[in-house]
C-alpha cells in the first residue's frame, strides 16, 4: 500500500517523538530508537521535518520491490559515511550504557558483560536504521574488547560507545532484506516492540521506584525527627507545623480543593508515631532502654555485633546470624538518626 507524505506529517506532529509515523512507514527500527529515545532526545525528532518526503519515497520503493532487486543484485560499495548517524550511535550507545549504570550494576560481571552488550545494542539500534545496517558481531567484540580497560569507571559507557561506533561505521552495508515492518501484520510487529521496550525500561523504572520508595522513607523520618526536636516547646513545634503545611494552604488557596488540614495534621502524627514504633522495636532489639544514653547503645550494639557477627556463628547458625546481625545493624542506625542533642551529649 502507498505511504502518503501527509499521513506521515500528522502521526509525526501527533506521536513523533514515540515513533508513530516510522511505525507507519514500517521502519521499526527508527520506531523502537525513538520510543526508547523519545524522538532521539527531540532532536531527531525536530530535523525529520525535512527528511519525511524522502522516509516516504524510501518506503514506497520498498513497497515496490527495491529491495528485492537490491537481494539480486547487492551493492558493492557501503553507504555514505553520515555523522549525524554517527553522533547518534554515540549518544544512544551512551544513553544504554548510562541505564545500564543506573538499573543493572548489581550484577555479576557487570562491566565484563552487561555494559558491553547494553552499549553495544544501543549502538547497533542507530545502526540499523533506515536501508543501512552492520555487523553486530564484530561491534560488540569491539565493546567487549574496550569494556576491561575503563573498569570500574562512570565514564566507561563513552569510550566503549565510541569504539562500537568506529566498528560499526567500517562494517556499514546496505540491508539485503526487507525491513521488518513491510511485509508483516501490525499486531506481531507492535508485541515485538512492546517486548523490547519493557526489557529497557524495567530495570529502569525498578531503580527509580527503589530509590524513591528509599528517598521518602527518609524524607519520612526527617520530618518526624524534625517534630520531634521541639517536643519540649509545645508552641514551637506548632510553628514548624505551619510552615510544614504552608505549602497544602498555598496549594488550597489557588485551586479550592483538597482534604482538610486535619487531614494533615493526622499524617503528621502518623509519622511521628510510625518513628517512635521503631525506635521502641530497635531499644528492644539492642536490649537498652528508652533513657539510654549514646554510649550505653553503642556499647550495647557492640556487644551484641559480636555475639552475632556471621564468622562468629559457622554452620547451621550461619543464616540466623545474618539475619540477626542485619537487624541489630537497622536498629543502631535507627537509633542514631532518633537521638536527642541531649543524649548525644552525655
Amino acid at each position: 500500500m502507498t505511504k502518503s507524505v501527509t499521513v506521515t506529517y500528522a502521526l509525526w506532529a501527533i506521536g513523533g517523538p514515540l515513533g508513530l509515523h516510522h511505525l507507519y512507514l514500517g521502519r521499526d527500527s527508527h520506531a523502537l530508537l525513538w520510543m526508547l529515545t523519545l524522538g532521539g532526545f527531540g532532536v531527531g525528532w525536530a530535523r525529520e521535518f525535512f527528511r519525511i518526503p524522502a522516509y516516504v519515497g524510501e518506503a514506497n520503493r520498498e513497497t515496490e520491490g527495491g529491495l528485492r532487486d537490491r537481494r539480486r543484485h547487492p551493492v558493492a560499495r557501503p553507504p555514505p559515511v553520515s555523522v549525524a548517524r554517527f553522533a547518534g550511535q554515540i549518544s544512544v550507545g551512551i544513553y544504554f550504557g548510562t541505564v545500564a549504570l543506573i538499573g543493572l550494576n548489581s550484577l555479576s560481571f557487570f562491566y565484563l558483560i552487561v555494559l558491553p552488550l547494553c552499549v553495544g545494542a544501543g549502538v547497533h539500534l542507530v545502526s540499523s536504521v533506515g536501508e543501512q545496517t552492520t555487523d553486530l558481531h564484530k561491534t560488540l567484540i569491539a565493546c567487549v574488547i574496550t569494556s576491561p580497560i575503563f573498569y570500574g569507571s562512570t565514564i566507561s559507557p563513552l569510550p566503549i560507545s565510541i569504539a562500537a561506533s568506529v566498528t560499526a561505521s567500517q562494517h556499514r552495508r546496505f540491508k539485503t532484506h526487507p525491513p521488518s515492518g513491510s511485509q508483516q501484520e501490525l499486531g506481531p510487529r507492535l508485541y515485538r516492540l512492546a517486548l523490547v521496550w519493557l526489557a529497557f525500561s524495567a530495570p529502569l523504572g525498578y531503580s527509580i521506584f527503589h530509590n524513591t520508595t528509599a528517598t521518602l522513607y527518609y524524607l519520612s523520618d526527617c520530618v518526624a525527627a524534625l517534630l520531634e526536636m521541639f517536643w519540649f516547646f509545645p508552641w514551637l513545634r506548632s510553628v514548624v507545623e505551619y510552615f510544614l503545611l504552608l505549602p497544602y494552604r498555598i496549594l488550597g488557596a489557588f485551586t479550592g480543593w483538597g482534604p482538610s488540614e486535619e487531614s494533615w495534621r493526622k499524617v503528621l502524627e502518623i509519622l511521628l508515631t510510625e518513628r517512635s514504633q521503631r525506635e521502641r522495636e530497635a531499644l528492644h532489639m539492642l536490649s537498652v532502654n528508652k533513657d539510654a544514653s549514646m554510649e550505653e547503645i553503642t556499647r550495647s550494639y557492640r556487644e551484641l555485633v559480636k555475639v552475632w557477627h556471621p564468622d562468629h556463628n559457622p554452620g547451621s547458625k550461619m543464616e540466623e546470624a545474618q539475619k540477626m546481625f542485619i537487624q541489630i545493624q537497622e536498629a543502631y542506625e535507627t537509633l542514631l538518626r532518633g537521638q536527642k542533642p541531649d543524649h548525644r551529649n552525655k
